[in-house]
């Protein structure tokens, strides 16, 4: 997941919520020693439209100037490598364009902002499903610099493995400990004995890899409770510093969609999200 030549790239549309996320960035940036690049989608028009609007070269040509002096403020500030580039289509699959083309270790961008914010649920949950790359979302306002606490909910299908060794990876970055748990949703022996025996391998394993674990089985109490909720319930109990999640990234028109699970965490969550596709290749059986 981390190379040598890291890069993470910061969606800015200059709402709060996007500075809150470059914000973000810094302190993964320093860990992981990665460029940031900030990335502004100027949305497409119409190329009939285009025609009777006046001044879209002078609004790029502005836009590119704030950008570069918002880079190099930060660049002054944080002592980091920034740069900025300026790009214009639909907001979602630019932002993953240019991740491709830059090969970018992590996106990092904001959602939920104010009114004004382009980032607002589809967008970043379209890039979510999209991204050629792990995607940190932030929806809260305030977070500290550092990740102490990684939440990592668990399940019984096939690509908990690969979720776990990803994890650890992010935990060795920022020498955190990580709180595996599964949200029992049911009372049947055979699913709880199934989950108390994954979590036991799975704290094992973690350990194994020279990285602080704490493993809990936790019950929904009430009937109506959502998964989603319990798990960003935990999260605040917890007080944890990031919720790392598993989502599945479809070929077809279902790309647009994720888990209602992974949606409502990532809509609803002041936790910062970090989303992982699953990887064949990375995949070690760890159960």
């Amino acid at each position: 997941m981390l190379r040598n030549n890291n890069k993470i790239l910061v969606p800015i549309d200059f709402s709060e919520q996007s500075l809150i996320a470059l914000s973000q960035s810094y302190n993964l940036a320093k860990e992981i020693r990665a460029e940031v690049i900030l990335l502004y989608v100027i949305e497409e028009v119409n190329p009939m439209v285009k025609m009777f609007i006046k001044g879209l070269d002078e609004i790029r040509d502005a836009v590119e100037s704030n950008l570069k002096n918002l880079a190099e403020e930060k660049r002054k500030e944080t002592g980091l490598e920034i740069s900025s580039i300026v790009a214009e289509g639909k907001i979602y699959s630019k932002i993953a364009e240019v991740a491709t083309l830059i090969k970018a270790t992590f996106i990092v961008m904001g959602t939920k902002g104010a009114e004004n914010s382009k980032f607002i649920g589809s967008n970043a949950l379209k890039v979510v499903k999209t991204a050629p790359c792990p995607v940190i979302t932030i929806k809260g306002k305030k977070h500290k610099k550092g990740c102490d606490k990684i939440l990592l909910p668990l399940d019984l299908t096939k690509e908990t493995s690969d979720k776990v060794n990803k994890a650890i990876a992010v935990a060795k970055v920022f020498k955190a400990e990580i709180y595996a748990v599964s949200i029992l949703l049911t009372g049947r022996e055979e699913v709880v004995n199934k989950l108390k025996d994954q979590l036991i391998l799975v704290k094992q394993y973690i350990e194994k890899k020279q990285v602080k674990c704490t493993a809990e089985l936790v019950k929904i109490l009430k009937t109506e409770d959502k998964l989603s909720n319990a798990v960003i319930e935990y999260g605040q109990k917890i007080e944890a510093d990031l919720i790392m999640i598993m989502t599945q990234q479809e070929t077809d028109i279902k790309a647009f969609f994720i888990g209602s699970n992974a949606r409502e965490v990532i809509n609803n969550s002041d936790i910062p999200v970090l989303s992982i596709q699953p990887n064949e290749k990375e995949r070690i059986e760890i159960i």
